[in-house]
Formats: C-alpha cells, sequence, structure tokens
C-alpha cells in the first residue's frame, strides 16, 4: 500500500480530520493481552487509587497508538509514517461506567521536509486536557 496524499497537494498548515476514540475497561483489558502488559493500575481501581492515580488509566502505548490513526488514517498507509514520538504528560484515566474516556485528537502539518516527507504534529486530550505533549510524526507522501 502507498501514501493516497500526495506531497503536491499539501501544505503548511494542513489540517487532518479529526478523531475521537473512545477507550472502556474492556478495550484496556484486550490491549493488555494482546501487548503482555497486565499491570495492575490499567484494570483494577483500588490498587490504581492506591498508588496515587485517580482512577484506572490506559496504557500509554495504547493512547500513543489511537493518536497516531489520525496520521494513518489520513495518508491511508501506516507504513508512510517513517519517525513517531510523544511525551506522556497526563494519563488518560478510564472510568468504570458506561462511557469510558474519550480521546480527543487533531493534526497539523508544520513542515514541508525532503524526499516528499510532511512533518505532522500531533494533539491529544481526554476530559479537556493534553494527555500527550511534543507528539509529532514524520510522515513520507506520494
Amino acid at each position: 500500500m502507498t501514501a493516497r496524499v500526495r506531497f503536491a497537494d499539501v501544505a503548511v498548515g494542513t489540517e487532518l480530520p479529526p478523531a475521537s476514540f473512545p477507550l472502556a475497561r474492556v478495550d484496556l483489558v484486550r490491549y493488555a493481552g494482546a501487548s503482555g502488559d497486565f499491570n495492575v493500575i490499567h484494570w483494577n481501581e483500588r490498587v490504581a487509587t492506591s498508588v496515587g492515580l485517580p482512577n484506572v488509566i490506559a496504557h500509554g502505548m495504547l493512547t500513543m497508538a489511537e493518536a497516531i490513526r489520525v496520521v494513518t488514517d489520513w495518508v491511508g498507509d501506516p507504513g508512510a509514517v517513517v519517525e513517531y514520538a510523544v511525551r506522556f504528560t497526563r494519563p488518560v484515566v478510564v472510568p468504570d461506567d458506561d462511557r469510558g474516556a474519550l480521546l480527543e485528537v487533531g493534526a497539523k502539518v508544520t513542515e514541508l521536509l525532503d524526499d516528499n516527507c510532511v512533518k505532522v504534529v500531533i494533539t491529544a486530550s481526554s476530559q479537556g486536557q493534553t494527555v500527550l505533549g511534543k507528539a509529532q510524526a514524520i510522515v513520507r507522501l506520494a
């Protein structure tokens, strides 16, 4: 698969379509099984609060994976992502209710690079608070 978005059609300031990703406790259990990360702070509220967390929290790598989906959905090819880095600034708290948590993600092209690559800065928040800082990807376009 190759990138659908053409380098010639993108400019600095191009905003990618934003997306919202719901996260429920069952998603954390599924991710734990797939990743092998069974840390109790991701499924046991008693333990999570006993170590100072507000509640059970989503896995950082799950949050990171959901956030890059805005970029991969836009470009059409996950293999077009050349680099991806974030700083975890705040955990995504996932309450045990019918709603869970909502991860809100947006992104914007901030730089045109050589070799048909662009730099994309990603914003990710939950409950109105930033959860990923310095989130950016380098993406090779068609």
